[in-house]
């Protein structure tokens, strides 16, 4: 495993350009092949970009995927929450439960809130590594990052909440509910079996002491609580505790009477509601509230600038020339003709994780492969949530080898993406072997 480790560090340290990279080389890789396989001229491709059903076809999805992250970066800031990692760490008492301790809660934080559990993942690890000095500090923060590899099939996976309301592709609307998704059985015990097994696998890659990368612990510091003064009735206001209330009482108030009358069924929209109001009762006053989003703002940045080339490529894969061919329907012809029931969402599965290199967001990559994927599905009789969840397990699992999204967690550990990409590899062949026979075993029940 070491070998092989080294091996892909290497390859990835010396050819992956940064993350906005990507979406520029996929939308000249798309616009070049929808000119080959379509009518379309280069004028018609650029309109398909550059339109508001292109470029700016996402505005209202990127806010809530920038709300993902923002909110559950500010809950997992709030001291009570600092305070409960700091009681869950003390639980660690060697190398291998400090491993196997990080990884399990990192996994269960990330399947709540993708960005709650980066930054809680990355916290506990520091606090973990104060106490069990003598433990592999690459390797612990590694541990902590592995559990996003299951945020996707979670509670703030985009795609299952996207499609649980109506959602229009290609001019068809679809709706899964998230019994077909999310707490499909299947899915669950794919998550189930990652969930307890991944821990011993990142403590099968601990080196031996002589190879073990420590880290000084007087550098593990964190940032001094704000302090607030009262020094005029602005401040006084700041500070109401009337105020913090009227507003959670309103907030959980709605919260609770969406899911009397709707049910337990989640929606981005819910779920970043929650998230919100809890990170509100977490601080304790709306003041430190609004500054712990102001801290966590700058975590969005990479979803801000993406996201409109994201919505671009997405015009120009389904943006059609005068025969009703697009790029899309092309390659939806092709993924037919190759695949069966069974083999489709596996298939599915594999591309997506692919195509996650280049896309590497979740709701980027469905405005990429839903046009596709959903309508093929559909013509083959394939249960829509099964090829949704085949996208979904495609984009969180090379997550682990595309560093993007280890940036949070990297600069809170004050670590480099290459300090930890060997160990991740290793998780990502895992996880890639759980789900290709999770996806098999689904297709035959």
């Amino acid at each position: 495993m070491k070998v092989l480790s080294n091996f892909f560090t290497k390859i990835v340290n010396r050819w992956l350009p940064d993350a906005f990279l990507f979406a520029i080389i996929l939308t000249l890789v798309v616009f070049v092949a929808a000119l080959l396989v379509t009518d379309n001229t280069p004028i018609d491709m650029l309109v398909y970009w550059g339109s508001d059903t292109g470029f700016w076809g996402l505005l209202s999805f990127t806010m809530q995927m920038c709300l993902v992250v923002v909110l559950g970066t500010a809950l997992a800031s709030a001291k009570v929450c600092k305070d409960i990692l700091r009681k869950i760490a003390s639980i660690a008492s060697s190398n291998k439960s400090a491993i196997l301790l990080v990884t399990f809660v990192s996994t269960i934080c990330c399947w709540l809130n993708w960005g709650f559990g980066l930054v809680a993942g990355a916290l506990l690890a520091k606090e973990i590594a104060r106490r069990v000095p003598t433990v592999d500090y690459r390797l612990l923060i590694a541990s902590a990052y592995s559990g996003f590899v299951i945020w996707h099939a979670g509670l703030s996976g985009s795609i299952p909440l996207t499609i649980a309301q109506p959602t229009e592709i290609g001019g068809v609307t679809f709706s899964v509910p998230i019994s077909q998704t999310i707490f499909h059985p299947m899915n669950l015990i794919m998550v189930g079996v990652i969930l307890v097994l991944m821990p011993f696998v990142n403590w099968a890659m601990h080196p031996d002491k002589e190879h073990t990368v420590c880290v000084d612990v007087s550098l593990l510091t964190d940032e001094e609580e704000r302090t607030y003064e009262v020094k005029c009735p602005a401040d006084r206001i700041e500070q109401s505790r009337i105020l913090w209330i009227l507003t959670m009482v309103m907030g959980f108030g709605y919260i609770i009477y969406y899911f009397f009358t709707n049910g337990f069924n989640l929606g981005l929209n819910i779920v970043n509601m929650i998230f919100m109001f809890l990170g509100i009762l977490a601080h304790g006053s709306l003041r430190r509230y609004v500054d712990a989003i102001g801290d966590a703002s700058t975590t969005a940045a990479g979803v801000l600038m993406q996201f409109p080339f994201y919505a671009g490529i997405m015009g120009m894969m389904v943006g059609a020339d005068a025969n009703g061919n697009s790029l899309g329907s092309v390659i939806t012809d092709v993924m037919m003709a190759a695949s069966t029931n069974v083999t489709f969402p596996m298939l599915t599965f594999l591309s997506a994780g692919v195509v996650n290199f280049f896309v590497p967001s979740g709701g980027g990559q469905w405005a990429v492969q839903g046009p596709i994927v959903m309508p093929a599905a559909e013509k083959m009789g394939i249960e829509l949530g099964r090829a949704a969840m085949g996208i979904a397990w495609g984009d969180q699992w090379t997550n682990m080898i595309q560093p993007f999204w280890a940036l949070p967690a990297l600069g809170i550990a004050g670590l480099q993406a290459r300090d930890i990409m060997g160990y991740l590899v290793i998780v990502t062949i895992f996880v890639g072997i759980v789900a290709c026979l999770g996806f098999l075993v689904w297709a035959m029940v």
